[in-house]
């Protein structure tokens, strides 16, 4: 499986770590336990799109978003991690 490394172009996803649901990016802040609890342990499985987190282990340590099929395993695009964060802050995402 090939990713579309924004900066460095198609890379090997053996190259990566995969992290999980993209949302993780999305730390809650309010100090609330129960909306922390559901962050640390509440994880959709989606059949079809899905946003994920992937690290570049392997290569510049970034972290990207990587939307994919989690039926056919086909890469619909890959972000950097910090642009749709910065994105979702000022609210373009």
């Amino acid at each position: 499986m090939l990713i579309p490394h924004p900066l460095l172009g198609l890379r090997d996803a053996q190259e990566f770590t995969y992290l999980g649901d993209a949302r993780l990016i999305e730390r809650p802040t309010s100090g609330d336990e129960a909306e922390l609890a559901d962050y640390v342990f509440q994880r959709d499985n989606p059949a079809g799109l899905h946003r994920e987190l992937w690290f570049h282990e392997q290569g510049d340590r970034s972290w990207l978003v990587v939307t994919r099929n989690t039926l056919t395993h086909e890469i619909l695009g890959a972000e950097l991690a910090r642009d749709v964060s910065l994105a979702r802050k000022e609210g373009t995402a």
